[in-house]
C-alpha cells in the first residue's frame, strides 16, 4: 500500500489506459488515504447524470441502477462541457455473482462501428435534460448539481455553451450541442466519446415503455438526437451498445481491488449482479 502513495503513474495510465491493483490490502479505512495520494484534485460530480450517494470528499457509490441491469460502454460525462481525466474505483464488497466492470478501448470501439453510423454522428449529437424540482422521475435538479441555489448553477451553465430555461414547475430544461469523438489530450487518439446511446430512450429496454406511459417524450428526464434536431435510429443506438459491450473486456471485483482508469481512453459499464455490491469511484482532473 506504501508504494501506491509514493509513485507518479501518470505515464503509465496513459500508456495502459486501464491499471488494476489487486493484493495491496486495501480496506474501506484506508482507502481515502490512497485515493489522496491517486486523486489529489478530486472532483465533485456536478452535472452528473447517474444515480448515485456521495460517501465522502467527493468519494460516490459508482451506481445505484438495479443489480439486473447492464449498463452500457461510456465515458464519465462526455455528454458534458468538462469530464474527469481519471476514474478511481475501489470494490469495498464483491458481488455474490457477476457485476463486473467491463472496460473497453475508445480507438478500438470507433473503429468497430458501422461507418454509416459514424457518418450520421459526424456533427455531433444534442442532449436535453429535464431536471425536476424535486419530485419525478429521474434526477433532480438539486441533485445533478450539488445545490439548492438556482444562482448557482447558472454560474455553473454559463461556462458550457449549453442552452437552458427554467420551467413553469420549477423543472430545469438543459440542451447542449456535444461532438461525438474527442481526441485524447497527450496521445492525440481519437475515441468513440459520447453517451447517446444512455440518453435514448430506447437504451433504457424495457424501462422505456413505462416511461412513455408516464411522460411525453419532450418531458422524459434525458434525450438525445443528432446535431439537426432528427431522431437517432434505435437500430444505430443497439449497435453501439453491442459493439461496445462485445469489445470490452470484463475486470470481475474482489474486495480491496482498485481499478484507475483513464476516462478519454477507455469507457466503462456495467455487468449486472446478484447479492451486495459495493463500488465507490473518485474523480479527477
Amino acid at each position: 500500500m506504501d508504494l501506491l502513495e509514493q509513485i507518479d503513474l501518470s505515464e503509465t495510465l496513459t500508456e495502459e489506459k486501464a491499471l488494476l491493483f489487486r493484493g495491496f490490502d486495501i480496506t474501506p479505512e484506508t482507502h481515502g488515504k490512497i485515493t489522496d495520494s491517486l486523486l489529489p484534485r478530486r472532483l465533485a460530480y456536478v452535472h452528473g447524470n447517474s444515480p448515485r450517494t456521495k460517501v465522502g470528499e467527493n468519494v460516490y457509490t459508482s451506481t445505484e441502477y438495479p443489480p439486473e441491469l447492464t449498463i452500457s460502454m461510456h465515458n464519465e460525462m462526455s455528454y458534458s462541457s468538462t469530464w474527469p481525466a481519471r476514474l478511481l474505483f475501489f470494490c469495498a464488497q464483491a458481488p455474490a455473482t457477476g457485476g463486473a466492470t467491463p472496460v473497453v478501448d475508445g480507438e478500438a470501439w470507433l473503429e468497430a462501428l458501422n461507418p454509416e453510423v459514424r457518418s450520421a454522428f459526424a456533427a455531433g449529437v444534442r442532449y436535453t435534460q429535464n431536471l425536476h424540482d424535486g419530485y419525478g422521475l429521474g434526477k433532480s435538479w438539486q441533485d445533478t448539481f450539488e445545490t439548492d441555489d438556482r444562482a448557482a448553477v447558472e454560474r455553473f451553465l454559463a461556462g458550457t455553451e449549453a442552452d437552458w430555461t427554467w420551467k413553469d414547475d420549477g423543472t430545469l430544461r438543459i440542451s447542449q450541442l456535444r461532438p461525438a469523438t474527442t481526441k485524447h489530450p497527450v496521445t492525440g487518439t481519437e475515441v468513440w466519446f459520447n453517451q447517446a446511446d444512455q440518453f435514448h430512450i430506447s437504451g433504457l429496454g424495457e424501462q422505456a415503455e413505462e416511461i412513455a406511459e408516464v411522460l411525453p417524450e419532450a418531458d422524459v428526464p434525458q434525450s438525445v438526437t443528432f446535431a439537426d434536431g432528427s431522431p437517432i435510429p434505435a437500430e444505430y443506438i443497439r449497435h453501439i451498445q453491442e459493439t461496445g459491450l462485445t469489445l470490452a473486456v470484463d475486470v470481475d471485483w474482489a474486495a480491496g481491488d482498485l481499478l484507475l482508469l483513464d476516462n478519454v481512453l477507455v469507457a466503462h459499464g456495467r455487468r449486472p449482479f446478484t447479492g451486495h455490491r459495493r463500488v465507490l469511484v473518485a474523480m479527477s482532473d
